[in-house]
Formats: C-alpha cells, sequence, structure tokens
C-alpha cells in the first residue's frame, strides 16, 4: 500500500521482475518495467494502457548480444545518458569523492551485462508517459482500480491449484 508506482527493471529474458511486482499491482500501485518475467502477465491483464512498457523485447536483447553489445557506444551516441553518467562520475553526489561510483560507472560503460545503457532513452521516455499520466489524478485512479481489479488472477489460491495441477501433479486436499 501507498506505492503509486512500481519500478520493474530487469533486462527482457533475465526473469528478474517476479512476485514483488504482483503485490505492488494487486495493492494499485501502476507498474514501469520491461517485458519479461511476472510483467509479462501483468501487462497482459491490466492492460498496455495501464502499464509504462520500455526497453528491448528478448529477441532484441539475444541479437544485441550475437551483434556485440558495446555499451560505451550507447553513451557516446545519448548525450542525456551521457550527461547523466558524467555527473555521476564527477562526484557530485558523493561529496567530491570521484572514487565512490567509479567501479559503477565503469562496469556500464565498459561491461553492463544487463545493459542498462541500451535501454536507459527508453525508460526515459517511458518516465515521460508515467509523469503525464500521473499529472491526470482522475486518469491515474481509473488505471489503479483497474490494477486492483484485474489482478485478482494472481492470487494464492489460483497459484498454489495451478502448482497442484502442473508441478505437483496431485489432487488437491482441501
Amino acid at each position: 500500500p501507498a506505492a503509486d508506482l512500481s519500478e520493474q527493471i530487469s533486462l527482457a529474458g533475465k526473469e528478474a521482475s517476479g512476485t514483488g511486482n504482483m503485490k505492488f499491482a494487486l495493492n494499485g500501485a501502476l507498474t514501469i518495467g520491461t517485458d519479461d518475467g511476472a510483467n509479462v502477465e501483468i501487462r497482459e491483464l491490466v492492460g498496455d494502457d495501464n502499464f509504462f512498457l520500455f526497453g528491448m523485447s528478448e529477441p532484441e536483447v539475444e541479437a544485441l548480444w550475437a551483434k556485440g553489445y558495446k555499451p560505451s557506444e550507447f553513451y557516446q551516441a545519448d548525450d542525456n545518458l551521457r550527461r547523466a553518467l558524467d555527473l555521476i562520475a564527477s562526484g557530485a553526489f558523493s561529496a567530491g569523492n570521484r572514487s565512490t561510483f567509479e567501479p559503477i560507472v565503469s562496469n556500464l560503460l565498459y561491461d553492463d551485462r544487463f545493459m542498462v545503457l541500451a535501454d536507459y532513452s527508453s525508460y526515459i521516455a517511458a518516465q515521460a508517459k508515467v509523469d503525464a499520466a500521473y499529472a491526470d489524478p482522475e486518469e491515474w485512479t481509473r488505471s489503479a482500480i483497474l490494477n486492483v481489479a484485474r489482478s485478482g488472477f494472481f492470487s494464492s489460491d489460483r497459484s498454489m491449484r495451478d502448482y497442484i495441477d502442473r508441478i505437483w501433479h496431485t489432487p488437491p486436499s482441501f
């Protein structure tokens, strides 16, 4: 309760988002997230108009890996991303100590196995949509109510029946 937005920012295909975002949706929070894990089910249930999708699809992720992902190319090509990382690297958020966040910045620029830099501009665009939607309280409330109403699928009763049928292959004892 009391969360308006659930940030589910995993890389498509990594299955990082699970039951936590279901709980947010059941409590009325809208989701901003990639097409990964439980986000896929949530988006199908609540509808595209009530979900803020960003990032690459799993096939796009695989294609970028196969091509040879070079995160520094995204850094060079995106002025906003470059300014953000340069600001972090400058020590502006660490009392002037440039070494505090250096490992994070270096990882993003030269490794970035979760392709954060590749999804960055899409994430920023989705956040702009969040801002616009949140500025309309009536529409935001409508979407929040729809999230609650359509999220009953995630009940523990349904999940247990699913496990009994598909995984345990046993008749229920209740």
